[in-house]
């Protein structure tokens, strides 16, 4: 894991021993979080410390990948996707206005058309 993305590792080993409400991962902001502190079902707005929340909780055993897809009305590549941004560009490539971005294909360099 790298070091952007460690405060989103859980606190605790995920064997299953403890029940989901009480369970508790390090949310995006560095503090404990627990199932409670997951954005509300009715979600509409996903800006990127909500994404990055699900995320960490999925990770952390507050939910499983289909509670949290059911939940917020995900499909799992749309998750998979937040995960993926995650991992490789840390909370700040979850941004929307990013995507181009972050998933553009290593190979391609970034590059700005300009008009003379």
């Amino acid at each position: 894991m790298t070091s952007r993305n460690t405060s989103l590792a859980s606190n605790h080993q995920n064997d299953g021993s403890m029940p989901p409400a009480q369970r508790h991962v390090i949310s995006p902001m560095g503090k404990q979080m627990s199932l409670k502190d997951l954005p509300a079902p009715s979600t509409k707005r996903w800006v990127i410390r909500r994404k990055a929340e699900v995320v960490a909780g999925v990770r952390g055993g507050l939910l499983t990948l289909d509670e949290a897809c059911t939940r917020y009305s995900l499909t799992i590549d749309e998750f998979r996707s937040w995960q993926r941004l995650l991992e490789r560009h840390g909370v700040q490539g979850l941004r929307t206005t990013k995507i181009k971005k972050y998933r553009r294909p290593a190979s391609q360099p970034d590059v700005i058309n300009r008009s003379p």
